[in-house]
């Protein structure tokens, strides 16, 4: 092919096969649409997965030769079509939103749909307590699929040979194998995430019942506190969050959930494999217990101190579980967003930025920095102050334990503080734009962090009265958060290339 747009065309043929993929999935909620005799919800989405379908085969037809070329894909081509999916899927995945009469604007929609993809949380959706079934399931079922990655959703299921699928895979911000091919690892994802999903929703389920919901809704309501639990999302059905159960037990277990969901899906196939020393050799856990344990132990002395909580269950559920569910970037909240800014003083504002900044597990559902790259900074950081210290001239090989031994070469300490030094730099942006329009500089902080880690939980600053510019700052920090800024770096290089290309030519 000698077409100055080969490019174009390989991206966006490959992209329209995800989006075809993914178009199937509107099926789901008409369905449950229909068993509600929801007629309106049914043609919505129907409608959605008739527009999906029409784009994705517009753009699998312009890009069709590419098809025959082997090897067609290369890393750079990889990261753009998986940054350029979650864009144009963004935008399709709003229209049921919009169609609800929901959103004050398509821009609200779009939020709201990237940080279901992205497993942020935030909504600005309209009276959340009284919309369809079909439309809390899509919005669900998006933070589910999104926790473990469109990419690699059209990998395990959609796509039955692709060439260089590897290229696809890192450009979601997942590099760990599972298997010896990628379609193999995909589909390993998802057998995981399904197992979960069997007994999470079962044991919900009989919890919901317990408090008194009907089955039929009390299933619902397990569903959807599963899928927003294990894929760190922090969506919920109804405005209270988890409070809405007023249950211990029902918050508890979707504790336990939403902290399995934020490990490394290596580390949960290590331990399929039988591999239970993984589970306390590996730098990932042993960096999240202990920034785990320090945030905790600050934020519990910094509110009981204060007063705001005196017994031991309260500061249980009301710290220990927010600074968990902060730092797991899961964005579940049992507390009002306000309380954060009234209540929680500067010490406890500051753990909780720190911890939604640090985040979970690479390759995981989580957001954040991850606990592999801080545990990799610190240990290099140790290695340079011993060396300093000790005056060795001499190389010594420092290793980390991650599934396996790795060594801690300069190129992997530069790459985790590269992209360390990215978020903070995108969360200063952030702190600086909210600011700048009078919101208070703590409170800022807290809900930039939020969104730059993919968090979701609020001090009461995101809603649908927010200037626009926050709101468009706000989508991007969830974006480049969630992809890990490479794949999103690889789309802006080729879109400039092809706008040379393009100026050339006319």
């Amino acid at each position: 092919m000698t077409d100055k747009f080969k490019g174009l065309k390989i991206v966006l043929y490959y992209t329209g096969y995800i989006i075809l993929g993914f178009s199937f999935l509107n099926l789901l909620p008409v369905a449950v649409a229909l068993l509600y005799k929801d007629f309106n919800s049914a043609l919505d989405f129907t409608l959605n997965f008739s527009i999906s379908a029409i784009i994705a085969i517009g753009m699998m037809t312009y890009g069709a030769e590419t098809k025959k070329i082997k090897n067609s894909i290369n890393l750079r081509y990889g990261l753009t079509v998986a940054s350029l999916t979650w864009i144009i899927l963004t935008m399709l995945a709003a229209i049921p939103y919009m169609l609800s009469g929901h959103m004050l604007s398509y821009l609200d929609a779009c939020f709201d749909v990237m940080s279901g993809f992205t497993t942020t949380g935030v909504f600005l959706l309209q009276d959340l307590d009284h919309i369809s079934q079909a439309l809390n399931f899509w919005r669900h079922l998006l933070t589910f699929v999104g926790g473990q990655g469109m990419v690699v959703l059209a990998l395990s299921f959609f796509v039955k040979e692709m060439g260089s699928a590897y290229k696809f895979y890192v450009g979601e911000g997942k590099d760990i194998a599972l298997m010896p091919n990628v379609k193999g690892t995909s589909q390993w994802i998802w057998k995981i995430s399904m197992v979960y999903l069997a007994i999470g929703t079962l044991v919900l389920w009989i919890s919901a019942m317990g408090l008194g919901l009907q089955p039929l809704s009390a299933f619902f309501h397990a569903l959807y506190i599963f899928e927003a639990a294990w894929s760190t999302g922090g969506f919920a059905p109804n405005l209270q969050n988890v409070m809405y159960y007023h249950d211990f037990g029902f918050e508890l277990i979707g504790m336990v959930f939403f902290i399995i969901g934020s490990f490394n899906f290596g580390l949960h196939f290590a331990l399929i494999q039988g591999k239970r020393k993984e589970f306390f050799k590996n730098i990932e856990v042993i960096s999240f217990t202990i920034t785990s344990l320090l945030g905790t132990a600050l934020a519990v002395f910094a509110l009981k101190n204060a007063g705001v909580y005196s017994d031991g269950i309260a500061l249980f559920r009301r710290v220990v579980y927010n600074v968990l569910s902060a730092h797991t970037t899961t964005g579940f909240g049992s507390i009002y967003a306000r309380q954060f800014a009234l209540e929680w003083g500067g010490l406890g504002i500051t753990v909780m930025v720190i911890a939604m900044l640090i985040g979970g597990s690479a390759c995981s559902t989580a957001g954040g920095i991850k606990g592999l790259r801080v545990g990799i900074i610190f240990k290099g950081i140790v290695s340079d102050i011993k060396k300093l210290v000790s005056g060795e001239n001499s190389v010594k090989v420092v290793k980390y334990h991650h599934i396996k031994d790795l060594i801690l070469d300069d190129a992997v300490f530069r790459s985790s503080a590269a992209v360390a030094i990215l978020y903070l730099v995108m969360f200063a942006g952030g702190v600086i734009i909210t600011t700048a329009y009078g919101y208070p500089l703590a409170e800022s902080a807290f809900e930039v962090a939020s969104v730059s880690g993919n968090v979701g939980l609020s001090i009461g600053i995101i809603s649908a009265q927010m200037p626009t510019l926050m709101k468009w700052y706000y989508m991007m920090a969830m974006y480049l958060g969630r992809l890990e800024f490479i794949s999103v770096l690889a789309l802006i290089g080729l879109m400039f290339k092809g706008a040379k290309q393009w100026l050339r030519r006319y």
